[in-house]
C-alpha cells in the first residue's frame, strides 16, 4: 500500500475488505542502503498503520529484504540484522515475502538466512516464488531449504504466486499456497479459481496484487463475484477469500480482525 493512493484504501473499505497485509516489497527501484529499508521499516509498522486506521482498515505487514534486491549479499545481510528490532511491532505478523527472483546462488543464500532468522525468532514465513519461466525450478529450490530446515513448522509457511504447475508441489508438503492476482498478467482470476476447483480451497488463498504495476487493490472482491458467475455459494467464497487467510494469519496471536 505504501505505492498506492488513500483512494484505494477507500475502495477497499466500501467493498467490504476487513484488513490490510503487506509485504515487504520492491520499492520500484533498487534502494542503496541498509537505512533507506530502516526506514521503509518504519514505514510499515508505523505510518502505514495510521494510514489505514482512518479508513477503518487494521493493518498488519510482513519484514525482510525482497529477493529482488538480495543479490548485494552484504546489504542483505545489513538489513537482515536489523530486522530484529521491528519484530515486537504490534502490526508484524512475521518475515516475508523473501523467496528467489532469478534462482541464483546468491538469492538462495539470503533465503537461507532469512529463513534462519524466522526460525530463531519463532516468525510465520511468506515466500515469494519468481515469476519467470524457471518458476518450477525456483519453487523446487525454495521448498528444499525451508523442508530441511526442522525448526520450521510447515503450516506457518505460505508459497506465494503459485500457479496450475506448482500448487500441487505446494500443497503436498502441507504449506500454504498463494495466488497472487492480477488484472493482465500472471494469475488472473479465471486462472486462480480453476485452481481452486482443480485442487480444492483447503490451504489456499487468494490476494490483490498492490504494486507500483498494473495492479489492482480490488482484485480479492472481484474474484469473488466471478466465483459467483460460475455458480460457487457465499459460503463457498466466503470460506477462501476470507477464511482461509484468516485460519492462517491467526497463528499469530497479532492478527485480529
Amino acid at each position: 500500500m505504501v505505492s498506492r493512493t488513500t483512494d484505494d484504501y477507500t475502495a477497499m473499505a466500501l467493498s467490504g475488505c476487513a484488513a490490510v497485509c503487506e509485504p515487504a516489497f520492491w520499492a520500484g527501484f533498487d534502494r542503496s542502503s541498509a537505512q533507506g529499508f530502516y526506514d521503509y521499516f518504519c514505514q510499515l509498522t508505523d505510518y502505514e498503520p495510521k494510514r489505514a486506521a482512518k479508513f477503518g482498515l487494521p493493518h498488519y505487514s510482513w519484514l525482510c529484504i525482497n529477493p529482488k534486491e538480495s543479490e548485494d549479499s552484504e546489504l542483505a545481510r545489513e538489513v537482515i540484522d536489523i530486522i530484529p528490532e521491528f519484530l515486537d511491532r504490534p502490526n508484524v505478523l512475521g518475515i516475508g515475502e523473501i523467496g528467489l527472483n532469478k534462482n541464483t546462488r546468491t538469492e538462495l543464500k539470503v533465503l537461507e538466512w532469512h529463513v534462519d532468522l524466522a526460525a530463531r525468532h519463532d516468525q510465520m514465513i511468506l515466500v515469494h516464488t519468481p515469476h519467470l519461466e524457471d518458476k518450477l525450478k525456483g519453487t523446487r529450490l525454495i521448498l528444499d531449504v525451508l523442508k530441511s530446515d526442522r525448526r520450521i513448522d510447515p503450516a506457518r509457511v505460505i508459497i506465494d504466486h503459485v500457479e496450475e504447475h506448482t500448487v500441487k508441489m505446494v500443497l503436498n508438503t502441507g504449506m500454504w499456497a498463494g495466488m497472487t492476482l492480477y488484472p493482465e498478467s500472471k494469475c488472473t482470476s479465471s486462472r486462480a479459481i480453476d485452481i481452486l476447483e482443480n485442487y480444492g480451497a483447503e490451504q489456499i488463498w487468494m490476494n490483490s496484487a498492490c504494486d507500483w504495476g498494473i495492479s489492482v487493490p480490488l482484485a480479492v472482491p472481484r474474484t469473488a463475484l466471478e466465483m459467483r458467475k460460475r455458480g460457487w455459494s457465499q459460503e463457498r467464497i466466503e470460506a477462501v477469500t476470507f477464511g482461509n487467510p484468516m485460519r492462517f494469519m491467526s497463528q499469530n496471536p497479532r492478527f485480529k480482525v
